[in-house]
């Protein structure tokens, strides 16, 4: 995620549960299940994350869009937003309820927890 992307979700994120109440999302078919459908929501971001491997919405009042693939058991990305863009990021994806959270840099780095609606 760029610094501008965690940066804007980071100044809306409340206190999450502790990690151990998250699982991991291992396979690509439990990932496409939970996602299909549905969208990733935060304060002012609503993104979908397409069959296709498609991510499109708008967070911020800017249109965001974006690819993505699922490789070796992780939520693989780019995205583009405004004028600016988040390089390729392969991400741990875990799952606590309807809440998923996406941890950069393979589980390594930042993370960010969206939660999982029905489009309005």
């Amino acid at each position: 995620m760029s610094r501008f992307a965690f940066a804007a979700i980071a100044l809306f994120a409340t206190a999450a549960p502790a990690l151990a109440e998250f699982q991991p999302v291992r396979e690509e078919r439990n990932f496409r299940a939970l996602v299909e459908g549905r969208e990733l929501t935060r304060f002012g971001v609503r993104l979908q994350v397409l069959p296709q491997g498609e991510i499109r919405g708008r967070g911020f009042g800017v249109q965001v869009g974006g690819r993505w693939e699922w490789r070796n058991g992780y939520f693989c990305r780019t995205l583009e937003f405004g004028s600016s863009g988040d390089p390729y990021n392969c991400q741990l994806v875990l799952r606590n309820g309807s809440t998923l959270r996406f941890v950069s840099d393979q589980g390594q780095g930042d993370s960010a927890d969206l939660r999982l609606r029905n489009p309005s």
